[in-house]
């Protein structure tokens, strides 16, 4: 999203004359504001023109008086021109520039060009010159359907004023010309000064734009460079520092950066950790903890990182972001020990984005933690390690990344087409786990038999399975990450059971196949809320299988193993959409746990994260919902609960046409907003709170809930409490909206019994 950018503070100059170097300071302003790339191109494009333009308008005044045109046109030109410059320089100051385009636009072709036509001698004076001045301005200004439509009324318009002129000639005024072209002479030096100007301009844009991109790459060949340099030395933090980039853009994106912004502070992410490069590698490099003495010295690659990266004038934060990502926002962190803001904000954004590519990477001394982990680790330490702001932003994408996907990849054997899993012993190797969900996921593979004696078991296999970081456990981890596994299926169609209701498996020969050669196997898997389907196609069988899930609201996660084989030449396909309910032959009944009592509407069942939500309930003065709330058996986690969604679109759904999202409040006390649209003050009082355990036994129990929402224009407020947990939103909205709606969803929980009172 494009930066609306207001000039009124780019054009300053001090107190008293215009000054030569006044004036030189504001042509520079202006030059670096038409090449500054974090600025819309058509915002920049609109500037230089309408400087132009004011320009051409104001020297068309004194031609008028040299060439003794009627005292009418030369008012109407001045006239013009300083309403032109008026509602310019508003629109500019004001961040407006968008609007303008269109009424200017409107303004040019309906009133300027006709007024134009008729006081200044109509096809017998200059202004068939002028009249090139709005096909050159919606050309350059204006794109998309608008482009076109204000064309085709410039052309009726251009049409109606000859006519116009032709049957009523007394209306045009003119005047004796004695073979005095001069206003005509003039018009055609003014508009061809704006045409050069324009394509001036556009070409230096171009030029200038080449330039940066040649700069941006070389820089970004440089950066990462420097970054193999330090992944070299620490064979531990291979890959951290584009992962803390990634984050520390996503992050700066969600809390409304510009575009420019956002790609400075990923290289400033990038190299936050240059410094490591100046650390002895026996320390960096050192097995289980250090020594106080050692970690001292660790704690000098800050230091030392700003000391290397401080002579990048252009780029100043690259030096900021090296010393002080390491700060505390309580003041205990290093080189300078600083507080709260008085740590730059680059840094505090990056050190979340750290913290959490840290939590969910392995280190010398200990495994990556679970996403449940890291996120209670960034609640605790919201506002005493992390900024609150950036630690709610990273709590955000925490729960939209459903699929765990920010994490640190190991080097994964047989995702990349060119490394082998080898696979000796029964399960010696597992590949990562490849989530399953409505999207059909289709692998390609190659599976060659080694071992050399001969065994039945002796072949390729996959093992469906759930646990918190999606991979294979079979040690002390299982009770850790919460591992489960499903079942394992062997590509000749036998099978081990695990924790499923139940599987049915059709074995068949295949008769040809051009598309899957000798070794070679391609499998198609796909799971739809409590049941998975697996498809197994090689040269010579084809293995089918059923599995009904113990419910829907667990994760199933697809490994690569076997036993006695080598599998190769792996490939991964996502399909784009989403196979509908039926696709997957039933085998059991699905488990429902919204069988009690229906309310005014219907009851709900939310297996994950926001998978499924009531319809909208507007908000008009005052508005009370009662339903009650279950927490589904797999739900283990805080954040398994009750949310409510503050909304607007046009048909009053979630995610419907020009939807808008104000909050999210969740009934465990955390509040998300979206940013520009509203602003959010969230309350939360635990007077009555006895811990995290009991409150989580509650909602696996299920307890009686109301929520309460009030109204008033733009203001929305929220009242609702639960175990202990009473909870006070309140909502601007920074639009006016008509319709507002609230929707109930959640993460593994059942709504029952949903009350609506107005």
């Amino acid at each position: 999203m494009q930066k609306v950018v207001k000039l009124s503070g780019r054009f300053n100059y001090s107190k008293g004359s215009l000054t030569v170097q006044n004036m030189k300071k504001m042509i520079n302003n202006l030059k670096n504001y038409v090449y500054d790339s974090s600025v819309n191109v058509k915002e920049r494009v609109f500037v230089v023109f309408s400087i132009t333009v004011l320009f051409a308008l104001f020297a068309a005044v004194p031609c008028g008086i040299i060439m003794h045109e009627p005292p009418v046109a030369t008012i109407s030109t001045l006239v013009g021109a300083i309403l032109f410059s008026v509602y310019v320089v508003y629109a500019i100051t004001d961040g407006k520039i968008e609007q303008a385009r269109i009424v200017l636009s409107i303004i040019l072709i309906f009133v300027f060009l006709p007024a134009m036509f008729f006081t200044n001698g109509g096809v017998y004076g200059g202004t068939p010159i002028w009249l090139l001045l709005g096909t050159i301005y919606i050309t350059m200004i204006l794109d998309g359907v608008f482009k076109l439509v204000m064309i085709i009324c410039e052309a009726i318009t251009l049409i109606a004023c000859w006519m116009i002129s032709y049957m009523n000639p007394d209306l045009v005024t003119e005047y004796s010309r004695g073979g005095n072209y001069f206003d005509t002479i003039s018009g055609l030096f003014i508009v061809s000064g704006i045409v050069y100007t324009m394509i001036t301009f556009q070409n230096g844009l171009f030029r200038r734009e080449e330039e940066q991109k040649n700069l941006s790459r070389l820089f970004d060949q440089t950066a990462l460079a420097l970054v193999n340099a330090i992944e070299m030395k620490d064979k531990y933090t291979r890959g951290h520092s584009a992962r803390v980039a990634d984050y520390s853009r996503r992050i700066a994106v969600e809390a409304g950066k510009n575009q420019k912004e956002c790609e400075e502070i990923y290289y400033v992410a990038l190299l936050h950790d240059v410094g490591k490069m100046g650390v002895e590698g026996r320390i960096i490099n050192k097995p289980g903890k250090l020594t106080e003495e050692e970690y001292e010295v660790i704690k000098t690659h800050t230091t030392m990182g700003e000391q290397l990266l401080s002579s990048i004038s252009e780029y100043p934060n690259l030096s900021v972001g090296a010393l002080y990502h390491h700060e505390r926002y309580d003041g205990k962190g290093y080189p300078r020990g600083l507080k709260g803001p008085d740590i730059p904000e680059i840094a505090r954004l990056i050190a979340v984005a750290e913290a959490y590519d840290t939590m969910t990477s392995k280190k010398s001394y200990g495994d990556a933690l679970s996403q449940d982990q890291v996120r209670e680790e960034l609640i605790e330490g919201s506002g005493t390690q992390f900024d609150p702001e950036f630690a709610k932003i990273m709590l955000h994408m925490i729960d939209l990344d459903t699929e765990f996907e920010m994490r640190e990849r190991e080097d994964i054997k047989l995702l990349s087409g060119k490394e082998d899993l080898s696979v000796d012993s029964h399960r010696e190797e597992v590949s990562e786990g490849i989530v399953l969900n409505p999207f059909m996921t289709t692998i390609h593979m190659k599976a060659v038999m080694e071992r050399k004696t001969p065994s039945r078991h002796a072949m390729p296999s996959i093992i469906l399975f759930d646990s918190l970081d999606g991979r294979y456990h079979d040690d002390s981890n299982v009770q850790t990450f919460m591992y489960h596994e499903y079942c394992e299926l062997f590509f000749d169609g036998h099978y081990t059971e695990g924790g499923i209701r139940k599987i049915h498996v059709k074995v068949a020969k295949v008769v040809s196949s051009d598309s899957i050669g000798p070794d070679e196997y391609r499998i198609e898997a796909i799971k739809i809320r409590d049941h998975v389907l697996i498809r197994i196609t090689g040269n010579k069988n084809a293995v089918e299988a059923t599995i009904a899930l113990p419910d829907s609201s667990r994760y199933v996660y697809l490994g690569l193993t076997g036993e006695g084989c080598r599998i190769s030449d792996v490939t991964i396909k996502k399909a784009e959409t989403a196979r509908e309910p039926g696709f997957i032959p039933r085998i059991a009944e699905e488990i429902s746990y919204i069988n009690g009592p229906v309310g005014d509407i219907p009851n709900l069942q939310v297996d994950g994260y926001r998978t499924n939500t009531t319809d909208g309930i507007e908000i008009k003065d005052r508005l009370k919902i009662t339903f009650h709330s279950k927490s589904l058996p797999t739900a283990r986690l805080i954040w398994h609960c009750p949310f409510f969604v503050i909304y607007s679109s046009k048909d009053g759904k979630v995610n419907g046409e020009d939807y808008l999202e104000y909050a999210l409040i969740r009934l465990d006390g955390e509040s998300w907003d979206s940013g520009s649209v509203s602003d959010n003050n969230l309350i939360v009082d635990r007077h009555d709170f006895e811990g995290w355990e009991e409150w989580k036994k509650a909602n696996r129990e299920g307890y009686e809930c109301s929520a309460t929402f009030e109204r008033n224009d733009r203001k929305i407020v929220t009242w609702t409490s639960n175990s202990g947990i009473s909870i006070k939103n309140i909502s601007r909205i920074n639009t006016d909206v008509e319709k507002i709606y609230v929707s109930l969803t959640g993460d593994q929980c059942a709504f029952t019994n949903i009350r609506i009172e107005r």
